[in-house]
């Protein structure tokens, strides 16, 4: 039996041109959900939209009845629906590739589970009235699909090799500094989960934890990941044309600004306008991260590239 993919590669093909936008789309939508959920948060729109899949009862969208709150937040699920089209766009764009790359054909069902995933949680959110645990898991989630997007920008990018020539291996700095920005991300949504901002502006209970110790363990977790960056940047600094180097001085660019913007929050109050800024921080951060690891591993590249020069030489052969 014909597949409709098998049937539609009879007739349609796409260049690498278009996978890379669909990639790009994929990522800017990826950031995208983390800005919207972040302003939701601050403006207490959580619970714009009492119920979920429905607004409300008696409606499934807003109604200016509502107010401005569920508008906000019925604008973040409507988001979702331009994820899943960029996320469909990714999936077929990649699978009617004229030179196929099955890696990224699965990548793009990975973001398909995972925006199922976050959209369940986004339920529970609403169903567990905000609770501060399951909003730092819907955070996380957010966090997960911008790993999936990252991931897939990455190769579409890499299949280009004398554009992007691959990076000596650099130990296992690259590793750390993963796991320490993450490590960051977890110990920030622990801030956010005892802070001020609950997400509605009714009274929603926090975690029982002090904020000023977890601020305190927030930043003791950006000066490890500061101390791992900065070794990382001295260890490329030996070839600093190479792509490793380039990337890590990139990060610790981000991350400065990053740094100044958490201590701008500190010093305005935790205002809304610089708390969102600084999510988009945090997403830019972890992209740097998982770039960099991504980049210093020369072997899984290599193995892309190796999958698509074989897949292309195979129909080139079954052609002739």
């Amino acid at each position: 039996m014909t597949t409709p993919f098998q049937w539609l590669a009879t007739r349609v093909s796409f260049e690498r041109a278009a996978l890379r936008r669909a990639a790009a789309a994929g990522l800017a939508t990826s950031v995208m959900i983390i800005l919207s959920g972040g302003i939701v948060r601050v403006t207490g729109s959580g619970l714009g939209c009492d119920g979920w899949p429905n607004c409300s009862e008696s409606s499934f969208a807003a109604t200016s009845e509502m107010g401005v709150h569920a508008a906000i937040e019925f604008s973040n699920r409507l988001l979702t629906g331009v994820i899943c089209a960029a996320v469909g766009w990714l999936i077929v764009v990649a699978r009617l590739q004229r030179r196929p790359v099955p890696a990224l054909t699965r990548w793009g069902w990975v973001q398909f589970w995972i925006v199922i995933l976050n959209a369940v949680v986004g339920g529970i959110t609403v169903w567990a009235r905000l609770s501060p645990y399951i909003v730092a898991a819907h955070f996380l989630a957010a966090v997960l699909f911008l790993t999936a997007t990252t991931v897939v920008w990455h190769k579409v990018r890499m299949l280009d090799r004398s554009a992007h020539p691959l990076a000596a291996p650099v130990g296992r700095l690259p590793s750390a500094l993963l796991v320490g920005v993450a490590l960051l991300i977890v110990a920030g949504t622990i801030v956010t989960g005892t802070g001020p901002h609950a997400g509605d502006s009714s009274d929603v209970p926090r975690m029982p934890l002090d904020w000023s110790a977890m601020a305190w363990v927030h930043a003791a977790a950006a000066v490890l990941v500061l101390a791992i960056a900065s070794a990382l940047w001295v260890r490329t600094r030996r070839d600093r044309s190479s792509t490793a180097h380039r990337r890590a001085t990139l990060f610790l660019a981000v991350f400065f600004a990053q740094g100044l913007i958490g201590l701008a929050q500190i010093a305005t109050g935790l205002a809304e306008a610089v708390i969102v800024v600084h999510l988009l921080g945090s997403a830019l951060v972890w992209t740097g991260a998982v770039r960099v690891f991504l980049d210093t591993h020369a072997p899984v590249t290599a193995r892309l590239i190796g999958e698509v020069v074989d897949r292309g030489e195979s129909d080139r052969g079954l052609r002739a």
